[in-house]
């Protein structure tokens, strides 16, 4: 009886302790969805503050208290703030640099990751090495270098100044040739037996098999195009060059500096719908390409 009764009182103690932790965990994930809600919280509100302004009418928006919901739900703000910024154009121009510029960096990023990643020459590596050491330069020290470089050129207030010093990163090499060394040699050297030629070889096997890669840097290439703002403002603020971010800055301010900030967020809203759309759709390849090019092997 003796040897059962402790059986039975180690069985209870188990069970106590099994339910004590099963307890402790549903109390650690109750905690940390609490937290995981709280910061989702914190980083919506402003996109939901900007889409509430957009549709409030100025008088409502200059409340000494704001409402947390529009009494009066104003669409016509986004045709205001389409017509008065000309986002027509100004969409027109970022899609234009946008684009030229994600199609000749792709070119410049590939031909260079294939030369870093399987061509043999001397100084490769240093090469390599010294490019990745400009990485820990702040962009912002190239600026006035660019602009005396750009202006020497005459190309102030043109869609080049705004394309060309742009089109080399030495990020998306690096990023590209980690995903190029993870393909086998063997494949390279089999193919150059065949009589292959290297461009033939990037383009049938290289390319196809880092795709992912390469999707997730034309989608970062285009976000950067979209969301420049310092340098077009600095060489190409004219109207006929002009990009969305610096079309934005004034175009809702009247003659008594007086800004409506309905309108403006009406626009702001319209500006970055786009790139809510690509986060939503693509951000699978953009975590794709990113991960694959972390591994090397």
């Amino acid at each position: 009886m003796s040897e059962k009764n402790n059986v039975t009182m180690q069985e209870k103690d188990l069970q106590k302790v099994s339910s004590k932790q099963k307890v402790g965990k549903i109390f650690v994930m109750i905690a940390l969805y609490a937290f995981l809600i709280l910061m989702a919280l914190i980083i919506i509100f402003p996109f939901y503050w900007m889409l509430i302004s957009s549709v409030k009418t100025i008088d409502e928006y200059k409340l000494p208290v704001p409402t947390l919901f529009p009494r009066k739900i104003l669409l016509s703000n986004y045709v205001d703030a389409f017509n008065t910024a000309k986002l027509g154009t100004l969409f027109v121009n970022t899609l234009y640099v946008g684009l030229v510029s994600t199609i000749l960096s792709l070119v410049i990023t590939v031909i260079s990751a294939f030369a870093f990643a399987r061509l043999e020459f001397k100084g490769r590596n240093a090469l390599f090495a010294a490019l990745l050491a400009t990485m820990m330069i702040p962009g912002e020290l190239f600026t006035i270098t660019n602009y005396i470089t750009v202006n020497a050129f005459g190309w102030m207030h043109t869609f080049t100044v705004l394309i060309v010093p742009f089109l080399v990163s030495v990020f998306y090499i690096y990023l590209l040739r980690q995903n190029f060394l993870q393909i086998p040699n063997e494949l390279y050297l089999a193919a150059k037996v065949d009589g292959t030629s290297d461009l033939k070889y990037l383009w049938k096997v290289m390319i196809p098999l880092s795709l992912p890669t390469l999707i997730s840097i034309t989608i970062l290439k285009m976000m950067g195009a979209w969301n420049s703002y310092v340098w077009p403002r600095l060489v190409a603020n004219d109207e006929a060059h002009r990009l969305i971010t610096n079309g934005l800055r004034n175009a809702f301010t009247d003659s008594t500096g007086e800004v409506n900030i309905p309108v403006q967020m009406a626009a702001v809203a319209i500006v970055s719908f786009p790139l809510f759309m690509v986060f939503i759709f693509l951000r699978k390849y953009i975590m794709k390409g990113v991960s694959r090019s972390g591994i090397k092997g």
